[in-house]
């Protein structure tokens, strides 16, 4: 087990992403009950995935399956078409919205999705310590920022002794590195933050299911998948099935445990 916040987790968390989208409500409430069934607690979604449709199916898991208090629930906001960036106004009515989709009184993270430079950040951190101060929000984590707008966060909720964020999730992969182990890295580490990565398998591509470009063409996630698509990363994919086959695994597991090796990565 790992910790995020003040709470131990499993080092694997279940993205809902694919939720009311390439997975129904019937596949993705089978997947939930499989997770959580295994010992999974991490479940991480946001408000614009599928415009809230994710966040829905949530919601109707949880009333069928009365299993909220078993897992650590993390959205995020800013990115959903009726209510895009982080204004104050804006952040409210986000997480209202969110908590009436996924049927709770509460997020244990929220996450900004990502940074509005249209809205000063002290504003939109005031308005997340309040929402942490009423119980709507547990804990809060920082997705999609630059190093320098993360050094600025930390900055101004040690000046001002607003909530401060206890999680960090920037895209990270064997296929996509720099990005976290340039400055995130080290700021991380430093500041105590749990690294939640995402897109750790690269849309499907270091599962080892797609073995040639071609393989990919006509899959419904083939625009996502399409970015990471180069020789270099079928190489990649290659040593991925030799190392798993030697160990009596799956591709998708010597990936994510490669992750899970990685300095500050919790889940």
């Amino acid at each position: 087990m790992t910790t995020l916040g003040d709470r131990k987790i499993l080092p694997l968390a279940l993205g809902a992403n694919p939720f009311g989208w390439t997975a129904d409500e019937a596949t993705s409430h089978a997947v939930l009950d499989a997770f959580v069934d295994g010992g999974g607690t991490v479940v991480d979604t946001s408000d614009s995935y599928g415009a809230g449709a994710s966040e829905t199916i949530l919601g109707s898991w949880f009333a069928r399956s009365g299993r909220r208090d078993d897992v650590l629930l993390a959205s995020k906001v800013g990115r959903h078409p009726e209510r895009p960036g982080l204004a104050a106004a804006n952040v409210r009515a986000a997480v209202d919205d969110s908590l009436r989709r996924l049927q709770t009184d509460r997020l244990d993270l929220l996450w900004a999705h990502y940074d509005d430079p249209g809205t000063p950040l002290a504003e939109t951190l005031e308005t997340f310590d309040a929402l942490v101060t009423e119980g709507k929000v547990g804990e809060l984590g920082i997705s999609n920022y630059s190093p320098d707008r993360i050094r600025e966060w930390l900055g101004l909720v040690e000046e001002h002794g607003w909530r401060r964020p206890v999680a960090l999730q920037p895209e990270y992969s064997l296929l996509r590195r720099h990005d976290y182990e340039d400055d995130r890295q080290a700021l991380a580490l430093q500041h105590d933050l749990a690294v939640l990565p995402y897109w750790g398998l690269a849309s499907g591509l270091l599962t080892g299911k797609y073995r040639t470009a071609a393989d990919v063409t006509g899959q419904a996630r083939a625009g996502i998948v399409q970015r990471y698509v180069s020789p270099e990363a079928f190489d990649v994919v290659g040593v991925l099935r030799e190392v798993a086959d030697a160990h009596d695994a799956q591709p998708s597991t010597v990936a994510l445990a490669w992750l899970l090796g990685r300095p500050g990565v919790s889940a």
